[in-house]
């Protein structure tokens, strides 16, 4: 074009670039917020299909950036910075180069030889790439809008540049620049920093939503956990109910079984009754098909009452393992419509809920272990001891006929207890009747070398602990502690309220052990024979079982210095509780 064609003066070249500034960041904005684009700038890892599809998107406002009306000199005063420079910081060095790579390929392509069209080429790559590698180097400050208008700045100072360098004749590049340098600084500067700004609003808004979400989540999930503890029955189901409609504002949620309903609050309930089976078509096919459903008209539905007001629905199977178990459900009506936002919803509660359930299979078989290890006990029960004790009843008949019937009875009781044991908790009270029966036994076989002293804090008896725990604890004290020291030893028991938790202590002044042994008594694996402590161990593995690894046994110990064994328990039912409490 010749060089006599109107040349706009400065101000009015501010004034046509800031208006269509305003209309890219208006378009630009808008397309961003829309789905799929919205999810693009959360996180770090992108797949191939979204980094393509955001680099081109870039690249697009790039072009477009080229096209503001403003021919000058030969030359095109543009908006392609603001664009690029954002995909850079938005999208890392890839995302920012493949989009100054598209915006510069095309302005280079549709001047070819032209004027400036190399240097602004350039200048466009440049720019993204550079701003790609500052969003890498310091990810916090990618959407700063500070960042952005510095390197607008820069960039633009470096475009006008490159155009003194590269374009020839030198005289017109001058008179480019003078007409052209100030406006494309100033407009893509300003341009860059508020695009880059209203992304990041859009981010800490989703932030805000997507954190509101997982709020509501998980405030759902604590307070319904112990309502499907038990399994998934017509209590848990209505509780559970109950909870996510209050929570979520639907209209009606449901819950099924594999063939009936089980629960249904909310709209609907006069004839979604519980306990008939199925009324709806979608429930079926969701439940059959194993998918998550989304239906937005009644006969998608498929509810055969007249007149229900039904006119939503999400459903999503409840697994149990592979097996699908039933559905959560959750109905819209009219005046309360659903959202996507309530699907995903209900995706992340039925996921946290067919966890729970599986939990339930996993509490079960910790309950038959538990039962199984009190059994093994029991069969494990050295049968000297029994002979023993016979033995020292008979030498009493005819010295002390008296003591004789009492040790009787005591030894009556403690086998009746050790029979009777695996049903369930038990109350300390109990536990210690036990123990002792079997100090009663034991003391009139040694005498004075067995002492014994059992202190309980008032208010502990009837704490509920596992049966046939601390009596095991008391012998292994006795046997191995105390009846290899020639002048025997005292053996005490306390048991105190510390911190909500019962604390119960067993120590002696007996031989002690050394560490070795301790690691054996407190190792998982199998005992190798009898002598090794098959009642601490056991002792040790059901605390564990029962409640948690930070609830076993803790020994201290020392050859010549006795032994101290230190346990805790909960209160019934915390934190994982898992036998009933033995009637």
């Amino acid at each position: 074009m010749d060089l006599d064609i109107f040349v706009p003066a400065v101000p009015d070249l501010f004034l046509n670039l800031s208006q269509r500034f305003g209309l890219l960041l208006a378009g630009g904005f808008a397309i961003m917020t829309m789905a799929p684009f919205e999810r693009m700038n959360f996180g770090r890892q992108r797949p191939l299909w979204s980094l393509l599809a955001v680099t081109a998107l870039f690249g697009i406002f790039g072009i477009l950036g080229t096209y503001t009306g403003n021919y000058v000199f030969h030359s095109y005063a543009n908006l392609r910075a603001m664009g690029v420079i954002t995909a850079g910081l938005f999208g890392g060095p890839v995302v920012g180069s493949g989009a100054g790579l598209i915006a510069g390929g095309h302005r280079y392509l549709i001047d070819i030889g032209g004027f400036s069209a190399l240097p602004c080429a350039l200048a466009t790559f440049l720019e993204g790439a550079a701003a790609g590698l500052i969003a890498r180097r310091f990810p916090g400050q990618a959407l700063d809008w500070g960042v952005a208008m510095a390197l607008g700045i820069v960039g633009e100072t470096v475009h006008m540049g490159l155009v003194l360098a590269l374009s020839r004749p030198f005289a017109e590049a001058v008179d480019l620049v003078e007409v052209i340098g100030a406006p494309m600084i100033v407009i893509n500067a300003m341009g860059a920093a508020i695009f880059v700004k209203a992304l990041g609003l859009q981010r800490k808004l989703r932030e805000q939503r997507d954190s509101t979400e997982a709020r509501r989540i998980l405030s759902i999930a604590s307070q319904t956990v112990a309502h499907l503890r038990g399994g998934l029955t017509p209590d848990s189901a209505r509780a559970t109910a109950a909870i996510i409609l209050s929570e979520t504002g639907v209209a009606a949620v449901a819950i099924t079984g594999n063939a009936t309903i089980l629960a249904h609050v909310g709209a609907g309930e006069d004839h979604h009754t519980v306990g008939e089976p199925w009324r709806t078509k979608a429930t079926r096919l969701a439940f059959e098909s194993g998918t998550a459903l989304f239906l937005h008209d009644p006969e998608a539905i498929g509810c055969a009452k007249a007149g229900c007001p039904l006119r939503e629905a999400i459903i999503v199977p409840l697994r149990k393992g592979s097996e699908i178990r039933g559905c959560l459900k959750l109905y819209g009506t009219k005046d309360r419509p659903l959202g996507k936002p309530l699907f995903e919803l209900a995706k992340g509660l039925a996921a946290l809920f067919s966890t729970q359930l599986e939990l339930e299979d996993i509490g079960i078989a910790n309950q038959l272990l538990a039962h199984a290890e009190i059994r093994r006990l029991q069969a494990q029960i050295n049968p000297h001891f029994l002979f023993n004790s016979l033995n020292t009843i008979a030498s009493f008949c005819r010295t002390a006929p008296g003591q004789a019937r009492e040790l009787l009875l005591d030894l009556a009781r403690y086998m009746r207890r050790n029979l009777d044991s695996s049903r369930g908790l038990v109350r300390l009270s109990e536990e210690m009747d036990q123990v002792r029966s079997y100090l009663a036994i034991e003391q009139a076989r040694f005498g004075e070398r067995i002492r014994s002293e059992i202190d309980l804090e008032p208010g502990c008896q009837e704490w509920l602990v596992p049966p046939l725990l601390i009596q095991p604890l008391v012998e292994n004290s006795v046997r191995h502690g105390l009846q290899g020291r020639e002048e025997g030893g005292r053996v005490r028991v306390t048991a105190r309220r510390e911190n909500g938790h019962l604390r119960v202590v067993v120590e002696d002044d007996g031989l002690g052990m050394s560490q070795d042994v301790v690691d054996v008594l407190l190792s998982p694996r199998t005992l190798e024979s009898m002598t090794e402590g098959v009642g601490a161990r056991n002792s040790n593995q059901r605390l564990i079982q029962l409640f948690g690894p930070e609830y076993g046994l803790r020994v201290e110990s020392a050859p010549g210095r006795g032994s101290r064994i230190t346990f805790r328990v909960p209160p019934a039912g915390k934190p994982g509780e898992a036998l009933p409490v033995s009637a």
